[in-house]
């Protein structure tokens, strides 16, 4: 039986390389695992051009996992974060901080707009006590792809410190530490690297996991802990996701074999034309204005139709072997499709093909 093309923002379509990398069983401890994690500990700060300047702290579990453990160890207990929103993943990074009893304010640009950098300087000059500032870089809910290098710049010369949740754009979109000041960077293994889910990871600046020792007011999630203990042992604190580290490290040797980032970048946008360019052939239209779309996930507004039902849309799609994500906005009925994954043109125009006959079938026509 073929597997479904995942048209999800992670977990997504992998390589059959990528899987048969889990079918090795590895001991935690062992010598050959502590190297497997501190080589793809040492390609992820490269991936940021950020050798002696950051580390990589590698955790179990998903992506979301990572970013609380970012807010709670880098953030001071006496310190104020500023979440810039436009989509559930903000408010999330807002939510999460706010249930550590961390200080937390919010700046809202809604579901249709990128941040804006000139509001953002505003805020920034206003609030003094601020200092540190969280933004998503592909706002996973929407697609929307927010203007990092702007907000990275005026966070900068304003002598706050930048988190960024790169979450769906680490590896294609483009982000160095050499341009882009930023505490720290987070992402997981199964978004733009086509690793398997089960592992987050944080880049942050030396300097500030040095400083962030007692911190955290968890055992498990505190990453000051978390990247001592490796320093010292080279080992996980608790057991680590061996299967999942193994296949993020075959995705990452594929990774520099397609070209890096600029080539998984390029498949990925020939992926969301092919995508919105489908989608405006069977009467379908994207929720974002090409401006701000990223190509990682396309918002898709739902037929205005009587017969129109998600749950018998996805199903119809799935059992030609395509699997679509729900909408997540608030005020407008959507669905989401992915572009990422090991997939290219011609499993997205199947895709299409696959959308176009469940609506049929449901008696939505063009």
């Amino acid at each position: 039986m073929n597997d479904s093309i995942l048209l999800t923002p992670g977990p997504l379509t992998t390589t059959l390389r990528t899987k048969q990398a889990m079918l090795r069983d590895w001991g935690s401890w062992d010598g050959d695992f502590n190297g497997l994690t501190a080589r793809v500990c040492k390609q992820m700060v490269d991936l940021i051009d950020g050798e002696g300047t950051y580390a990589c702290v590698p955790l179990q579990g998903s992506g979301t996992f990572a970013v609380e453990a970012t807010m709670g160890t880098l953030v001071p207990r006496d310190g104020k974060l500023l979440v810039l929103v436009n989509g559930a993943y903000g408010k999330r990074m807002a939510q999460l901080t706010k249930m550590m009893g961390r200080n937390c304010e919010v700046l809202d640009f809604g579901e249709t707009a990128p941040v804006e950098p000139n509001a953002v300087s505003a805020r920034l000059e206003k609030q003094t006590d601020i200092t540190h500032v969280g933004i998503i870089y592909c706002e996973t809910s929407t697609g929307i792809l927010n203007p990092v290098d702007d907000i990275a710049r005026i966070v900068a010369r304003s002598g706050r410190k930048l988190i960024i949740d790169a979450m769906s754009a680490f590896g294609a979109l483009p982000l160095s530490a050499k341009t882009t000041p930023f505490e720290a960077v987070i992402a997981s293994s199964n978004k733009c690297l086509e690793g398997a889910p089960g592992m987050g990871f944080v880049l942050a600046r030396t300097v500030a996991l040095e400083e962030s020792e007692g911190r955290s007011q968890s055992l498990s999630l505190d990453l000051h802990d978390q990247w001592r203990y490796m320093q010292r042992t080279g080992q996980w604190r608790f057991t680590p996701p061996t299967h999942v580290v193994a296949a993020f490290d075959a995705a990452l040797d594929q990774y520099r074999e397609e070209g890096g980032r600029i080539a998984r970048l390029a498949r990925y946008q020939n992926n969301c034309s092919a995508l919105i360019a489908g989608l405006e052939r069977i009467g379908l239209r994207s929720f974002l204005p090409a401006a701000i779309q990223a190509p990682i996930i396309v918002t898709v507004h739902a037929p205005a139709h009587p017969a129109w039902n998600f749950a018998d849309f996805y199903q119809r799609v799935k059992a030609q072997g395509v699997v679509l994500y729900p909408g997540k906005l608030t005020a407008v009925e959507t669905f989401r499709v992915g572009c990422i994954g090991a997939i290219d043109a011609d499993q997205i125009n199947f895709a299409v093909e696959a959308i176009a006959r469940a609506l049929q079938d449901m008696g939505i026509s063009k």
